[in-house]
This record gives C-alpha cells, sequence and structure tokens, in this order.
C-alpha cells in the first residue's frame, strides 16, 4: 500500500514540477511480484521457506492439508479400476467354463431331442395301425416340439457367449474407462495444487498465512519478488516519448549508489499515465507521461526494490 501511494504522488510531482531544465525520467526500481493463492479453504501443515528466502522454481512453499483430497483420489481410482475391469469382460469374452457348460446343454438337448423324435415317429407307426390312440400321438408330438424349443434355446445361448459382447456395449465401456481416467487425472490435479511450489525464481516477500491457519480459497498464500535483477520503472514525458522505444540503451541513477548504471528499454506503454491527451490544450500536453520498463545489467542485482531511480533523458529528444 505505501508503495502505491509512493507511486501516486511521484505522479503529482512529476506533472506540476517536470520542467525542461529536469532533463530525467523518476521512477523507482522493481521485480515481478507473483502471487501464488490457494485452489481450495483447507488448514496450512508447512511452510519450510521462511520470508526473506531465495527460492527456487518448483520449490515447496506452502502445504496444504491433502486428507480430504487424497479420499477423492481413491475414490476415482476406484471407479477406473471398475471401468477396467468390465471393459476386459466385454473383450475378453466369457470364460472357457461357462462356454463348455453351454456346449453341454447343447449336446444334451440335442441327444433329447433325437429321443423324442424316435418316440414320435413310433407312436405315429402305432397310431396308423390302431395300435395307439391319436392322443398319445399328439402327446408325443408335443414333446417332441418342447423338446426342439429346448434345444433351439440352447443353440442361441452357445452362440451368445462365443459371439462375444456388442460392438455398441464395448464403446460405451470404453467412454466409462475414459471418464474415469479423466476423473482421476483432475483429483490428481487437484491433489498437487494444495501443495504451492514456486513458479519462478526469486526471493519469497510474503507468507500472508502463520501455520495451522485455515486458508480461504483464491486467497494468496505466497508472494515472490521475481528475479535476480531489478528493472526500472519510470515515466516518461510526452516531449521524449518518440525516441524512448524499446531496445533503446539509457543510463540509469538510483539514489543512494554513486555507480551509473546501463539499462535497455524494454516496454514503454502507448497509453499516458495521466489527462488524456484530447482533453489538454497544446502546452498541457507536454506534461503527458508515459509509464517505460528499463532492464539493467547484472551489476544491479544486490539493489533493493522500491528505491527511487532516474534515468537520462538528454541526448534523445526527438
Amino acid at each position: 500500500m505505501s508503495r502505491l501511494i509512493y507511486h501516486v504522488i511521484l505522479m503529482v510531482l512529476l506533472t506540476a514540477c517536470q520542467t525542461d531544465e529536469n532533463k530525467v525520467a523518476l521512477g523507482t526500481l522493481e521485480r515481478d511480484r507473483v502471487t501464488l493463492t490457494a485452489t481450495a479453504s483447507e488448514i496450512v501443515r508447512a511452510l519450510p521457506v521462511k520470508e526473506g528466502s531465495t527460492v527456487s522454481q518448483g520449490q515447496i512453499l506452502v502445504q496444504l492439508d491433502r486428507k480430504e483430497q487424497e479420499v477423492l483420489l481413491a475414490q476415482a481410482v476406484a471407479e477406473q479400476a471398475k471401468a477396467t475391469a468390465y471393459l476386459q469382460k466385454l473383450t475378453n469374452g466369457e470364460r472357457p467354463e461357462d462356454i463348455a457348460a453351454a456346449q453341454a446343454d447343447v449336446a444334451r438337448s440335442e441327444a433329447r431331442f433325437i429321443e423324442a423324435e424316435k418316440n414320435y415317429r413310433r407312436t405315429s407307426e402305432l397310431v396308423a395301425k390302431k395300435l395307439l390312440s391319436q392322443s398319445e400321438k399328439d402327446t408325443a408330438l408335443a414333446t417332441r416340439d418342447a423338446v426342439k424349443a429346448e434345444l433351439n434355446a440352447a443353440r442361441e445361448a452357445f452362440g451368445k457367449l462365443t459371439a462375444g459382447s456388442r460392438i455398441e456395449d464395448i464403446e460405451q465401456a470404453k467412454a466409462a474407462l475414459d471418464a474415469a481416467d479423466a476423473s482421476v487425472m483432475l483429483q490428481q490435479h487437484r491433489l498437487d495444487e494444495l501443495t504451492v511450489v514456486a513458479t519462478r525464481d526469486g526471493v519469497l516477500d510474503s507468507l500472508p498465512y502463520k501455520l495451522g491457519e485455515r486458508v480461504t480459497a483464491n486467497q494468496a498464500v505466497a508472494v515472490i519478488e521475481a528475479g535476480q535483477v531489478p528493472y526500472a520503472r519510470v515515466y516518461v514525458p510526452a516531449r521524449y516519448r518518440v525516441r524512448f522505444v524499446p531496445g533503446l540503451v539509457v543510463r540509469v541513477h538510483v539514489d543512494g549508489v554513486e555507480q551509473i548504471f546501463q539499462g535497455t528499454v524494454r516496454r514503454v506503454s502507448d497509453e499516458p499515465s495521466f489527462t488524456p491527451y484530447y482533453a489538454l490544450t497544446e502546452e498541457e500536453r507536454s506534461r503527458l507521461m508515459y509509464m517505460a520498463e528499463i532492464d539493467l545489467d547484472h551489476s544491479a542485482e544486490s539493489l533493493p526494490s522500491g528505491i527511487p531511480a532516474q534515468v537520462e533523458l538528454e541526448g534523445i529528444k526527438q
């Protein structure tokens, strides 16, 4: 907050006091601030790095409680195993024992049908010789037809076992397995995010939560000042903007340091930081300021962030 107030005051002073004789762009040294947030409302279980320490990309900064998410991951893994087993069942076909049993049913039904067919023929001959009644022939015919139906059913059951599963069932099982795989990946990702790691090299500037506190989701749990070398953020008067472009090499002065640093302009804002130009007169437009960022060489690595800096503008005016 204090740095923000400083920038506001600085911009006001620049607008009010910049003169032709003061051929410098004023600003401060800065480093990129990387804010790492919590993805879930959990308790802080470990803070392995102290504030102010140098950290490397991938280093663990904050460990949030993992128990609940580990349970959700275990459930997802179980569903994945279930979907895998069901797909294997469909693609591998029935067990050899089941197929053998079905084949035995077919053989038994065929034998019964042969016997019923012979019995029907004998009964028909005896009825023709008037040795048996017509009702006995009808009974033999009904028995033969029933046994034949059983034989057809046994053959169909055997054919179903040996033909395998329908392609639609297999595709449905594959889709269910894909969904289970995606669920495992999602739950694993959420579990990994409970371990907050540094995303860039730098200095651990702040740990807003203490050990044992419950973090609110989407709140900052660690702040890193990224980069070893600071850059200068200055405000360039409009009269120098045309020549002040990315790639320009400039001289940078830092308060309290006798050494003059060499910097390279990496970015200049397209929009002025203060009142829009179309609301000003020609004289007033000369007071517009454009924010610029300047990379310094490695000799500035030890300089802290936030200290005032000035960039020489002499000689670059259009």
